[in-house]
């Protein structure tokens, strides 16, 4: 009892689940309280219409219509929805045997009096021939309104059917983006090792060059001081001769003087 009170002050916030799944998942604005008692005053007016017409699209319709003319934007499905809230809604509140948990629901008042001028019209009614009772209307109108579910569903497997075969594509394609994606990315991975692996063989023969050349360089330097070394070398002997010829002649110089000084 406690999990159904709890459930009904859910639904008196103007949530309509079954209108809000049929609006394709977007989130539609919450009954307001005034907008809500202006769409049972609708409802009330064309009640007798609903028990004398056997399809009732046009009647959700017409008061999709009026609502609207009323300043309130509503769907004839999300009517029809709305309405079989407050019907369930209603009807649990009747099934209640504690007067105070009845009023819980804020639009008791307005289903009873349709309801109630209901039974009226029926029991002036009542002695021809086909008249049913409150709940035999109400539940010919929900086996309608089945009816109409039912079409709704065909159309939505087909629906789904076509959504599926779209969704199918739409995965082949995805699929063919990211193979096609993986492709070009392992093209792009193999052209930079290859332009890496070019640029490193640059780089080893860049740096062989500049060893080859700096070898070069050392074995000229090396050469050029060897010769240095041998042209010194060559210089200091040429010297040391020419001393050693100096000194002898200075030798013989002072022999041939001592010797003349003697005589």
């Amino acid at each position: 009892m406690e999990y159904h009170l709890h459930h009904q002050e859910q639904d008196l916030a103007g949530v309509d689940v079954a209108a809000s799944s049929g609006g394709g998942g977007e989130r539609l604005p919450q009954w307001s309280p005034a907008e809500t008692r202006e769409f049972l005053s609708v409802r009330a007016e064309l009640d007798q219409c609903f028990a004398e017409t056997k399809r009732n699209k046009r009647l959700w319709e017409e008061i999709s219509s009026r609502m609207l003319s009323k300043g309130f934007y509503r769907t004839p499905e999300q009517c029809k929805s709305k309405w079989k809230n407050l019907l369930t809604r209603f009807k649990g509140s009747e099934a209640m045997d504690d007067e105070r948990s009845r009023q819980t629901f804020p639009y008791y008042e307005e289903m009873k009096n349709i309801f109630s001028r209901r039974v009226q019209r029926l029991h002036s009614l009542e002695k021809e021939k086909g008249v049913l009772d409150p709940e035999e209307v109400e539940e010919k109108q929900e086996e309608e309104d089945d009816d109409d579910g039912r079409m709704k569903r065909k159309r939505k497997r087909k629906s789904g059917r076509n959504e599926g075969a779209e969704r199918g594509r739409i995965l082949e394609e995805v699929s063919w983006a990211l193979k096609e994606f993986w492709r070009r990315q392992k093209e792009r991975e193999e052209r930079w090792l290859q332009a890496a692996e070019r640029r490193d063989a640059e780089r080893r023969e860049a740096e062989f060059e500049m060893r080859r050349v700096m070898e070069g360089i050392h074995e000229e330097r090396a050469a050029m001081e060897k010769r240095w070394r041998e042209r010194e070398e060559e210089r200091w002997a040429r010297q040391e001769v020419r001393a050693e010829r100096r000194d002898r002649i200075i030798a013989t110089i002072f022999a041939r003087l001592d010797g003349d000084n003697g005589d």
